[in-house]
């Protein structure tokens, strides 16, 4: 949720037709004293949205990073388990 009146906001829109229509970035509100012109903030936000894209984004780790279909193997294997030793 965005709070307050005046908000800097950048959108970006792709030309190409991908699936994402637009990218926003709120800029913090001390970005304007630190004397970047519109063309850095938007080099900028076209870096990060890229860099996010080609793989930059959160990296999963630990259990998450564990594919799904393992996930169901070793939930089933588990259940045949315990079934067979609750059936003895």
């Amino acid at each position: 949720m965005v709070k307050g009146i005046n908000k800097r906001v950048v959108v970006i829109r792709p030309s190409g037709k991908g699936i994402f229509e637009e990218a926003i970035f709120i800029l913090r509100g001390d970005a304007a004293q630190t004397g970047c012109s519109a063309d850095d903030i938007l080099k900028e936000a076209c870096s990060i949205a890229n860099n996010y894209m080609i793989g930059g984004g959160r990296k999963r780790r630990g259990i998450a990073s564990i594919p799904a279909p393992i996930f169901a193997f070793a939930g089933a294997a588990l259940t045949a388990v315990v079934w067979l030793l609750t059936s003895l």
